[in-house]
Order: C-alpha cells, then sequence, then structure tokens
C-alpha cells in the first residue's frame, strides 16, 4: 500500500476550499500512477481520469479555488455502486497522502458537462466526483456552513452501527481486529453525511447492511456508492493490521433483515 491507510483515514476531511494554485507535475504523475495502479476487489472496474476545471470547464458551485477534478465512470453492472465507491475513496486517500484535499460531489455540479468531459456512453454511469487540490488556509464561509449544517465531524456511536449475530463466538484477536477495522468504517464520508453503513459481525465473517435514508434518483441508489467508502476503510485497516480475507456476496442473506438491505460480506481466511 501507498500509505497507511489508518492514518490517511483519522486525517481524512472533505476540503470546499483550496488555495487556488493548482497541483505539482509530482503529485499530477503520482495519482496517474495511482490510478493506472487501481483494482478494487468486486467484479467491475472503474476508470478515472484527472482533468483541469477551465480547459473542461468544469466546476461546483460548493467549491472555491480549484483547477483540477478527478471524474469517474463505470458500467452499470453487479456491485458498480460498491466497486465506485470503493475506488473513489481509495484515490481520496491517497491524495491525502500527498497533502492534496478531496471532497466527493455528486449533486452539485453540472452533470452533463462533467458527463461529456469523460465521455459517459449510454452502459455506463458517473456517480460522483472530487476536485484536488491543497486545502486553503481558512475555510469559506460557506463551506463553514454546509458543515455546520450537515454536522460533517458527528458520526453515530459504534454501538448504532455495529450488531452480533447470536451466539456469535469471536477470538479475542478477531475481536480486537474487527472492532478497529469497523471504527475506521465508521468514519468513513457520506452523502449529507447520513452514515448509512451497518454491520454485523458472526464469527469470523462480517455482513453489511446499508441502512436507507436518501431517495434513489437518476444515479440510483447514490448510498450503495457510500458503503463502497465503508468497506473501503474496513479492507484497507485490515489488510494493514495483517488480516488475510475477501469480500463475498450470500445470496441467502438477500432481503431486508433488521429493515435494511444486505450489501456484502467480508470472511476472514
Amino acid at each position: 500500500m501507498l500509505f497507511s491507510a489508518k492514518e490517511m483515514i483519522l486525517k481524512r476531511k472533505s476540503v470546499r476550499t483550496f488555495d487556488g494554485k493548482g497541483l505539482s507535475d509530482d503529485d499530477l504523475a503520482f495519482l496517474e500512477e495511482t490510478i493506472r495502479n487501481l483494482s478494487v476487489p468486486f467484479s467491475v472496474q472503474p476508470q478515472f481520469r484527472i482533468l483541469n476545471a477551465k480547459e473542461y470547464g468544469l466546476s461546483s458551485p460548493v467549491v472555491v479555488g480549484e483547477e483540477w477534478y478527478l471524474l469517474g465512470k463505470i458500467e452499470k453492472k453487479a456491485q458498480w455502486e460498491l466497486s465506485y465507491g470503493y475506488a473513489l475513496e481509495y484515490l481520496c486517500l491517497a491524495a491525502l497522502s500527498r497533502k492534496i484535499g478531496t471532497v466527493i460531489i455528486a449533486g452539485t455540479l453540472n452533470r452533463p458537462v462533467f458527463e461529456k468531459a469523460i465521455d459517459v456512453k449510454d452502459h455506463e454511469i458517473m456517480p460522483a466526483v472530487t476536485p484536488l487540490g491543497i486545502p486553503a488556509e481558512k475555510r469559506s464561509l460557506r463551506e463553514i456552513l454546509m458543515r455546520k449544517g450537515i454536522h460533517a465531524d458527528d458520526r453515530i456511536p459504534y454501538e448504532s452501527m455495529v450488531g452480533y449475530e447470536p451466539d456469535c463466538v469471536l477470538t479475542e484477536a478477531d475481536a480486537a481486529l474487527f472492532r478497529e477495522a469497523l471504527e475506521m468504517a465508521r468514519l468513513a464520508p457520506s452523502a449529507v453525511n447520513r452514515q448509512p453503513a451497518r454491520a454485523v459481525i458472526n464469527g469470523n465473517t462480517v455482513d453489511f447492511y446499508e441502512e436507507k435514508s436518501l431517495k434513489e434518483n437518476e444515479l440510483g441508489d447514490i448510498q450503495k456508492v457510500d458503503l463502497g467508502a465503508a468497506v473501503c476503510h474496513f479492507d484497507l485497516v485490515m489488510q494493514e493490521n495483517g488480516a488475510s480475507g475477501r469480500f463475498e456476496y450470500d445470496p441467502e442473506k438477500a432481503g431486508n433483515p433488521f429493515e435494511r438491505e444486505y450489501i456484502i460480506s467480508w470472511k476472514k481466511d
């Protein structure tokens, strides 16, 4: 891994106010190389490009001082939301390791302009983008008010996010491993900070669920992209802690137990 996942997750904050100086050639080369080597643990892989905001007419009314954007698209196949959310969050963490700020944007942008810039085809979708830049020394008043409005620094208690199957038996080591990784998943960003990720532990398996709180739109269920960011945090921390495992979809768990939608499981080897 190119960076310490835990260190970057703990430092990660959305940035909407940039210094307007752009990025260095070394920073851009690092990001391009990271994109080329990117691989996510799901069957469908997204494509990303870094584009100059002025050249392509890219902007967002909630962002100030940005000169570059990271755009992505993905085929609308099974698990595309998870894959995209995982990949975009990984790239945001990698950018932060170079002190580059990001903020995931899905709605507050001129979508046709962005989709044209990355040439989105009929079978593809561009779920979200992020500006790229060095954070300004002070946030804009707009950003301060936005963060206050969505309680951006707040997270639900761990006990509200994580549950256990009846008769769940855990070794002390696995309990500690899961606890730390799920704490990091709890810190993942989400649309308007709704924090839809929920987890249920059963032995050596963690099942992830989505607690829906936003209506689907023409993009589908953006909160599944949020789940992708949460499982990215979980997976990277498990890897960093030396745990071997894999994501699996268990069709027998599909449905809505606990009034939540089953999304994916992570099973420790």
